[in-house]
């Protein structure tokens, strides 16, 4: 079973189960001059391409929006939605996981800081470049094991 992991905000750090596992970070930065929508057309874009790229996927996991307020909120609620249209257009499954379900499962501390979440990643062999890939790489750990799923990591 194939696994999306997403970390949806401007910066979206995602990760794919495979064999190994792939992941990184995508921008998805608003031009000057550019509609605030611009960020979520790339966004579906680049969702279809991923998807594609991977040969499908059966499960889209991905960290529930917090509602802090200003465009950081808007852009997450935004890319949820845009994730869960396209999920259900295509018939994949999704899994929102809580930020303090996640964190308190790959830290012990639900209010773990995000070079927590970098070191928790390390822990399970990963080398991710930031937080959000880190937070996408849990993700998917997460996810493989509530639903169990083996995952290869990068060799």
């Amino acid at each position: 079973m194939k696994i999306l992991a997403l970390d949806m905000a401007t910066k979206t750090g995602w990760a794919i189960s495979g064999s190994p596992v792939v992941s990184g970070v995508q921008v998805f930065d608003v031009k000057r001059g550019e509609s605030p929508g611009m960020r979520f057309l790339r966004f579906h874009a680049w969702l279809s391409e991923v998807v594609t790229l991977a040969g499908g996927v059966k499960v889209i996991v991905f960290e529930q929006a917090h509602h802090r307020g200003g465009a950081a909120t808007q852009a997450c609620v935004g890319m949820v939605t845009h994730a869960l249209s396209f999920a259900a257009k295509h018939n994949i499954e999704t899994m929102p996981v809580h930020s303090k379900t996640l964190k308190k499962w790959a830290t012990g501390k639900g209010n773990a800081k995000k070079e927590d979440m970098v070191k928790a990643a390390c822990t399970f062999g990963y080398s991710p470049a930031d937080d959000n890939e880190a937070d996408a790489l849990l993700l998917l750990e997460y996810a493989c094991r509530e639903l169990g799923v083996i995952i290869k990591k990068r060799g």
